[in-house]
Parts: structure tokens; C-alpha cells; sequence
């Protein structure tokens, strides 16, 4: 799973989930968060192989986008994001046997719409992904 966190609402505008991650995933997301959000300033994020894969580096570049990466190890710099796995996780994910992929993103997309729609103090009080508002 990928998170997207927007930094400045703290709403968790995608889950990104499959078998195997691959940076046109990332992206197709990504660019689909663009044409409805607006193109952000930068965006921020760990350096897992699908948000540093060389791909996505250079559509980002292309599109003006700069990237921020958080220093390996330093998972404070990272802190709301992690806070929002967490929380994923254990209302979630630790409860649940996912039987089929389809089953899986039907499940996380109604627990992400429920995060923002339904208690949506509770998603601003704490994570992010790091888009920054449009410019």
C-alpha cells in the first residue's frame, strides 16, 4: 500500500493498494489527485523504491513538482504519515483477513472515506502525505 496524505488538510486523499507496488501505480494516482486537487508545489515522502523509482523522479521533474525526501532512519520527519499507517493498521488492517485484491481495496477505500468523511477532526488532528497546496 501507498498512503497519500495531504499535509496541509491532513486528508488521506488515496490508498494505493496491490499485490506488488510499481511506480505507474504511483503515478497514475498521483495524476489523477492532480487533475482534481491541483499540481502541488512539492511533494514529500519516505524512500520506498515506488516514490524514488527513477520514473516517477522524472514525470514529477516534468511537471515542475519537487520532491522531498525524508532522511533514511529519521522517521520523525515523517511522523504524521506514520501516525496515520498506525492507525490504519490497527483499526484495519489487524483485524481483517483480505481474501481476494478486489476485497482488499473495497475495504481500505470505505475505511479511508470513514477517516476523512465521518470523523474528519480526527483526520486533521493528526497525519499527512505531503502535497502542499497549489501554487
Amino acid at each position: 500500500m501507498v498512503t497519500v496524505i495531504d499535509e496541509y488538510t491532513r486528508e488521506c486523499l488515496a490508498i494505493v493498494v496491490n499485490r506488488k507496488m510499481q511506480s505507474t501505480y504511483v503515478m497514475e494516482t498521483l495524476a489523477e489527485l492532480f487533475v482534481t486537487k491541483g499540481t502541488p508545489v512539492h511533494i514529500g515522502s519516505d524512500n520506498g523504491p515506488e516514490s524514488c523509482a527513477k520514473a516517477v523522479r522524472e514525470w514529477l521533474r516534468n511537471l515542475e513538482v519537487e520532491t522531498l525526501f525524508i532522511e533514511p532512519g529519521s522517521l520523525w520527519e515523517n511522523g504524521y504519515c506514520k501516525s496515520f499507517n498506525g492507525r490504519l493498521r490497527d483499526e484495519l488492517l489487524n483485524g481483517e483477513i483480505f481474501y481476494t485484491l478486489q476485497e482488499a481495496k473495497i475495504l481500505i477505500e470505505g475505511w479511508r472515506r470513514e477517516y476523512n468523511e465521518i470523523r474528519p477532526s480526527a483526520a486533521w488532528a493528526t497525519d499527512r502525505l505531503h502535497l502542499r497546496p497549489e501554487r
